[in-house]
């Protein structure tokens, strides 16, 4: 199962899209595509900032998220997230929100996580992790 962070959703809409990426969406049934919570309010953040909002949305609400089972940031996730931060945080490693919260999900779920921004969750134990971008 595989949960595809906001760079990898963001890119499937590009009009030159990575063809690794959709070669290996396409080899994976849509039952194993995942997002999250975290991920689809990225996007939505990112569109109502854009002067192209509408043909934003309308990308994603009919091309990308139908495809997609989005997780969500639960009590479970909250107990993962809690101890990572901490864990963390005795290492001297500071990690942003929306990255801890979505390596969260992925860790409680033991999925692997699609992302070009493989430095942002370099230092996070135990999360898979791959680049489909490149």
């Amino acid at each position: 199962m595989y949960i595809l962070d906001t760079d990898s959703l963001s890119n499937i809409v590009k009009s030159r899209p990575s063809p690794r990426l959709l070669k290996n969406l396409r080899s994976l049934p849509s039952e194993f595509q995942y997002t999250t919570s975290i991920n689809v309010a990225e996007i939505y953040y990112g569109a109502y900032r854009s002067p192209r909002k509408e043909k934003i949305l309308r990308a994603f609400e009919e091309t990308v998220f139908p495809n997609v089972t989005v997780l969500p940031f639960d009590e479970e996730t909250a107990q993962v997230y809690g101890q990572l931060k901490a864990k963390l945080e005795k290492r001297g490693i500071n990690r942003n929100e929306p990255d801890l919260r979505i390596a969260s999900i992925a860790l409680q779920h033991k999925f692997i996580l699609v992302s070009g921004n493989i430095r942002h969750f370099k230092d996070i134990p135990r999360l898979k992790i791959e680049n489909w971008l490149e």
